[in-house]
């Protein structure tokens, strides 16, 4: 069984590949990478999970393996969101940590992320290191220790602790608490029954705020919907702000390191503009300075207003690990992702949706305007910037190379009407037109899906640019 990391860890189907025993031989490998990179005599790890099916069990399991191997495992108590436990990893000081979660993927799937010491994800190098210990550990035949469960809580080798408190603390450093308590607002937020689960509930409790939580339930089959804060899953949000008559909405995905928002009429309000939102309000209101990192798939809006305030700015490849490597060796004011994977200055190095929700809701507090004039002055200075993504589902894996090859090869000088003047390779292939405008064709690294993702001066456009990058999908022969 060859098992590979792809842009945040390990996913597979539950009962395909993603099994009780394949997981059990990650785990070693991990295991074998702790005690690679540790100089202490007994390393430790924080393993967490999130409310998919058999989440639960599967980290038992991690840290079984663990415990078998000398290396205590902080087992959380309950499910909770990868930023929670990523954070964790750095207030316990362990070496590494284990996040059994699929994130925003489809309820028939399951994964491990593997956080770093400084509380991120592992870059694509140490995920290759542990690739190779793994392939080494199956040709060798070597099968993964295993100590039970209650003999590993008695020594102490498994050790369950809750790790939300020492984050909420740590929150409460980074928004302003008693700004958004006296904004008095009325907020409703979507679990979309994932493991952020209650988190906006504990950090508002302590504020003026009317709060309503919608599918914070358990219900692992995340009610037939992919646990993504996107537009098209959104509906029952959309309709709960209505009835409540809030003034805004949040919604996180599978493991809360991804935000979405709706504005007091249900409309959705994407990750690019709160990026954006966050990137003004900290330079404007906090007098924040510091480079600015996008992923190649996020809105031209940021590079504006980096320009603006004179900031630099960094585009990376998709996968927040590469806005981390930027956090972690630079001056980094704001990093995101169109995905809804943001941080900033003062947090670790990990996307981050409750942290960004809050911050959304002092931005707004703050302002003493609705999020929806919030966004229609944003788009009146730095805008119009209108985004689609399509997502093309694929029957086998795409060879992305050849992909690649072939789209920058060969592409037509004009497009939805406006000259093509610059084609990036640096994650897939981005045709970047005169206007700002942009289309960028990329196979996804944690689905078996093609991604289109562009951004235009009005929908219509966006829809042409679109409907170009689904040509090319159609016709087949462009993709390998």
């Amino acid at each position: 069984m060859t098992i590979r990391f792809g842009t945040d860890g390990w996913r597979a189907v539950i009962s395909d590949t993603f099994t009780f025993d394949n997981l059990r031989l990650v785990a070693q490998a991990v295991a074998d990478y702790v005690w690679e990179i540790t100089s202490r005599e007994q390393p430790e790890i924080v393993v967490g999970f999130d409310t998919r099916f058999l989440s639960d069990r599967y980290a038992i399991e991690v840290a079984r393996v663990m415990a078998a191997n000398g290396i205590v495992a902080h087992l959380t108590r309950t499910d909770a969101a990868t930023p929670i436990v990523s954070y964790a990893v750095v207030d316990r000081s362990a070496e590494a940590g284990v996040m059994i979660t699929a994130s925003h993927n489809p309820p028939r799937y399951n994964g491990l992320k593997l956080k770093a010491a400084f509380g991120g994800s592992i870059m694509p190098q140490e995920g290759r290191r542990v690739e190779a210990i793994l392939d080494r550990n199956q040709r060798e035949g070597r099968g993964p220790n295993l100590m039970e469960y209650r003999r590993a809580l008695k020594s102490g080798l498994i050790r369950r602790f809750d790790p939300t408190w020492s984050y909420y603390q740590h929150i409460a450093t980074l928004v302003d608490l008693d700004l958004i308590s006296r904004g008095e607002l009325r907020v409703v937020t979507d679990a979309m029954y994932g493991s952020g689960r209650g988190s906006f509930r504990d950090l508002l409790g302590r504020t003026r705020c009317y709060h309503h939580e919608i599918r914070g339930e358990m219900n692992p089959g995340f009610g037939g919907i992919h646990p993504e804060p996107i537009a098209r899953y959104l509906q029952a949000l959309s309709a709960a702000i209505r009835a409540h008559h809030a003034d805004l909405g949040l919604a996180t995905d599978g493991d809360a390191d991804r935000i979405g928002a709706m504005d007091d009429e249900g409309n959705f309000v994407d990750p690019h503009h709160i990026f954006a939102l966050a990137l003004r309000y900290l330079v404007e209101k906090r007098g924040w300075r510091g480079e600015v990192v996008r992923s190649i798939s996020t809105t031209r809006m940021i590079d504006r207003l980096a320009a603006r305030y004179d900031l630099p700015l960094r585009e990376t490849p998709v996968g927040f690990n590469h806005i981390a490597d930027r956090m972690l060796h630079g001056d980094v004011l704001i990093g995101g992702e169109e995905s809804g994977g943001l941080s900033i200055k003062g947090h670790i190095p990990e996307g981050d949706g409750i942290l960004m929700g809050m911050l959304l809701l002092e931005i707004v507090a703050e302002a003493g305007a609705s999020l929806r004039d919030l966004v229609q002055q944003l788009q009146a200075e730095v805008g119009p910037a209108h985004y689609a993504r399509l997502d093309i589902p694929l029957r086998r894996p795409l060879p992305k190379a050849a992909m690649v090859a072939r789209l920058s090869g060969d592409y037509p000088p004009r497009l939805a009407n406006e000259s093509v003047v610059e084609v990036s390779t640096l994650d897939g292939v981005k045709y970047l037109l005169a206007d700002d405008s942009w289309l960028l064709i990329r196979p996804s690294g944690t689905e078996p899906v093609l991604r289109l993702y562009a951004e235009a001066r009005s929908p219509e456009e966006v829809q042409a640019l679109l409907a170009y990058g689904r040509s090319l999908a159609d016709e087949g022969r462009h993709l390998g």
